[in-house]
């Protein structure tokens, strides 16, 4: 992944159970890696990407 601080990044996430979401809205990472799903191709906002950086908590 890309290390870029030369720009402020501000990251809403509303996934709960993922291990760097804070107050239910918030991301703590500085940056997140988005991945397409394996195998899909629908055109569906959520069937063509992941954030890849999740972590369950």
């Amino acid at each position: 992944m890309r290390n870029n601080n030369s720009f402020c990044q501000n990251i809403g996430c509303r996934v709960t159970s993922c291990s760097y979401n804070e107050d239910g809205c918030h991301c703590s990472l500085d940056a997140i890696e988005v991945a397409p799903c394996s195998g899909c191709h629908s055109g569906k906002k959520e069937d063509e990407s992941n954030c890849a950086s999740y972590k369950a908590k």
